[in-house]
């Protein structure tokens, strides 16, 4: 099988290894507008950066990080750090974004550091902080809810030995 977010062997093996520049590759947007990640100097999880660039910036007067940018990397930042913390190697799907602007992201770094608040069996809650100068002065603060692999009716079908089939009854395989 190739490698992807759709191997959980290849997301297991890079997770161990902390390739999150393997990760980073395969989502384009991330690559686009200048997502990248290092070890947090400051404990434990990914120090997340955002580097300015011309593609970036919603206002060319101030200028100013367009706030979809923001939010995407936000996005990005929680998604990454919480497939490297979570339990189990598995890819997150996001059910909930809400996102604070607190000032204006001028077009210069931004850096951004993840905590992961709750960890339960299906669900996640992340959140994550965004600054440029000072990490006391953030530009964004973000809470993001997640859904961690399966959900427990397809589970409870592999289990059985069923496949449900969309208006039909459930059938043995």
């Amino acid at each position: 099988m190739p490698e992807g977010f759709d191997n959980v062997a290849w997301i297991a093996r890079t997770r161990t290894e902390g390739d999150v520049a393997a990760w980073l590759a395969l989502i384009p947007y991330a690559t686009r507008i200048g997502v990248s990640a290092v070890p947090d100097p400051e404990g434990d999880g990914l120090l997340f950066r955002l580097e300015p660039a011309p593609g970036n910036v919603g206002n060319v007067l101030l200028p100013a990080l367009h706030g979809g940018v923001v939010a995407a990397f936000m996005e990005t930042a929680a998604t990454l750090d919480l497939m490297l913390s979570a339990r189990e190697a598995t890819l997150p799907r996001i059910v909930d974004l809400s996102i604070d602007y607190l000032r204006t992201a001028r077009a210069v770094p931004t850096f951004a550091r993840c905590l992961l608040l709750r960890e339960g069996r299906r669900l996640a809650n992340v959140q994550v902080t965004a600054w440029q100068e000072s990490e006391s002065v953030p530009v964004a603060t973000a809470r993001l809810h997640f859904v961690l692999g399966e959900s427990g009716r397809v589970r409870h079908e592999q289990r059985q030995g069923l496949k449900s089939v969309r208006g039909a009854p459930y059938r043995r395989q």
